[in-house]
């Protein structure tokens, strides 16, 4: 089964990150990636608006980063897929406004920035069905 590595720079709510670094592992056994690896952290708004403006020169919190290990198309994919960064200060007001778990919100967040890892984009409409799979598989497993 792949391996999540959870590392966490903000307080977690009881079970949270072990709920989501299991399904995130079942994840990837289900896409075929079970032999690989990814670190998955958890933070707060402050240090994703960094990491934001750091990489992508935009001022702004968001909910989710995805930082690939390797460039998407290579015919090689390494063990450690790279780092996804999800800041829980988003993904709670997001999960209030969506009316659903903090937990799920995490969940769904994670898929979505798997399947980045994984070599997809969403630049077309098209492109979107694989993000909405994902999506809705972790929150089954």
């Amino acid at each position: 089964m792949g391996q999540v590595d959870l590392v966490s720079h903000t307080k977690l709510p009881p079970g949270l990150g072990s709920a989501v670094r299991k399904a995130l592992e079942l994840l990837l056994e289900e896409l075929g990636h079970g032999d690989k690896s990814l670190t998955l952290i958890l933070t707060d708004d402050a240090e994703i608006r960094a990491l934001k403006q750091e990489h992508w020169g935009e001022d702004a919190p968001t909910d989710v980063l995805s930082f690939p290990a390797y460039e998407p198309g290579d015919p090689f994919i390494p063990p450690h897929l790279g780092d996804i960064v999800i800041s829980l200060e988003t993904a709670r007001r997001q999960a209030n406004q969506l009316g659903h778990s903090l937990q799920n919100e995490v969940k769904v967040l994670a898929a979505h920035s798997l399947w980045h890892l994984l070599g997809h984009d969403h630049q077309r409409e098209d492109e979107w069905a694989g993000f909405r799979r994902v999506q809705a598989r972790i929150l089954e497993l």
